[in-house]
């Protein structure tokens, strides 16, 4: 089933559509935009891959949404224009594939989970224990990728926690300790290496929740030459070698036979 862009781009709510680099024409025309959905663990890394993209392919202009993949595939079902998706776990993509607007996912990356706390760590947070009994902890929700891998670890190691608050993206975790709203958070080895001002702790059980990152071209791309080629060019990057330096400086994990577009 093919979902077109309509006037409900409105209602989606992608006023937050940011585009990382100016867009301005590169003197041969009009540039094409490229318009890629991410998982909000994704953007550093993405916006590193992308000043190596578009020096190589001046004549596209990337342009990203972040979110909370259970968001990006919302916003896609209801119309919303976007040529890449990219979520935080399979379970996510496999929504976006059973809806139709993907094809062909496949995996580049994996991402496993760590505690983060303040810098001092001023609570004494020692982990995954009672040391977080008087800690405000903030985790991501349920529905979300990081909130799902969340749940496995606390299932398989027995633990009990009790979160003051439960965000729709990681990044909103990341962000509530940076700031010292919480004195702990669950966030990705990824997001932990990217955050200032926090330190790491890291979880029991963390290995039995690993996350892996599935990127596909959209439905709506695919029925357009020229959208579909461009489409492929960054899942091309994203699964380089080049761009498996990226993601693995930022802390991802490889995805061995990750060989490029199907």
């Amino acid at each position: 089933m093919l979902f077109r862009a309509t006037a409900v781009i409105g209602a989606v709510g992608l006023a937050g559509l940011t585009a990382c680099s100016g867009g301005e024409d590169g003197g041969d025309g009009e540039r094409r935009t490229l318009t890629v959905f991410a998982a909000a663990s994704l953007q550093k890394t993405f916006g590193e891959i992308e000043k190596r993209f578009e020096e190589d392919n001046p004549d596209i202009d990337v342009v990203f949404s972040f979110d909370g993949s259970q968001n990006l595939v919302d916003q896609l079902q209801a119309g919303a224009p976007a040529d890449v998706l990219a979520t935080a776990d399979l379970r996510t993509m496999g929504r976006a594939e059973e809806a139709g607007v993907v094809r062909a996912p496949q995996t580049f990356a994996t991402n496993t989970l760590t505690l983060i706390v303040p810098e001092g760590n001023p609570a004494g947070v020692t982990g995954l224990d009672d040391s977080l009994d008087d800690a405000k902890l903030v985790i991501c929700a349920p529905e979300v990728p990081c909130g799902a891998a969340t749940q496995k670890i606390v299932d398989a190691t027995g633990t009990e926690i009790s979160p003051v608050s439960e965000e729709s993206k990681v990044s909103d975790v990341r962000g509530k300790v940076e700031s010292g709203q919480a004195d702990a958070g669950i966030v990705y080895r990824t997001d932990a290496a990217a955050a200032t001002g926090v330190e790491a702790i890291d979880v029991e059980g963390a290995d039995q929740a690993v996350n892996d990152y599935p990127i596909a071209v959209t439905a709506e791309a695919g029925e357009d030459g020229q959208r579909f080629s461009d489409a492929e060019t960054w899942i091309r990057a994203v699964l380089s070698d080049w761009g498996r330096d990226i993601l693995a400086d930022a802390g991802f994990g490889a995805v061995t036979g990750a060989d490029g577009p199907r």
